[in-house]
């Protein structure tokens, strides 16, 4: 499944491509003929993808949900980025939405298009009412995005909590 922006391409990684993710680079650049120069794939987020990969191979019809989006630049199949739902929606029809980007991305508006999008595809999936995330008090780049995107803060303790509402069936 894809999603289109301006400038991006949105590709969800199905199990066996987010199996590829982790473990072969390579083969999924090949198979998805395009060059990734996103985040690194070593320490903490590559444990995060792991984690990701254990639970969308258990509950693979769900696999949006559970997987990866890698954000893919149209014009020379640069993979910039990546973002997630950590989870399908829960009995408030909340999911959490996380994203990171490249270093040598950063600051071009790869994020707010694909943060919009995903959150345009969300609401269009049964009983989704909100998308929320979590942003390091530090982290302004992040907070702009998600303000961008019509996210508005809800808690600020260690971290700041952002919530986007989304229309239901018949609302504007």
């Amino acid at each position: 499944m894809k999603l289109e922006t301006e400038r991006l391409e949105l590709a969800v990684l199905e199990p066996k491509q987010l199996r590829l993710w982790a473990e072969d680079l390579p083969a999924l650049e090949q198979e998805l003929a395009c060059s990734y120069r996103a985040e690194p794939m070593e320490g903490h987020f590559l444990e995060i993808i792991r984690g990701q990969l254990l639970i969308t191979e258990a509950d693979p019809l769900n696999y949006p949900w559970h997987s990866f989006w890698l954000l893919i630049r149209k014009e020379d199949r640069t993979v910039v980025g990546s973002a997630d739902f950590k989870d399908i929606p829960g009995k408030n029809g909340e999911t959490e939405i996380g994203y990171g980007l490249g270093k040598m991305f950063e600051h071009n508006g790869y994020m707010t298009e694909a943060v919009a999008a995903m959150c345009r595809w969300a609401a269009g999936q049964e009983g989704v009412r909100a998308v929320i995330a979590e942003t390091m008090t530090d982290n302004l780049a992040s907070q702009q995005v998600l303000k961008r995107c019509g996210f508005v803060e809800y808690q600020r303790e260690k971290a700041v909590w952002w919530r986007r509402r989304l229309p239901m069936d018949g609302e504007n």
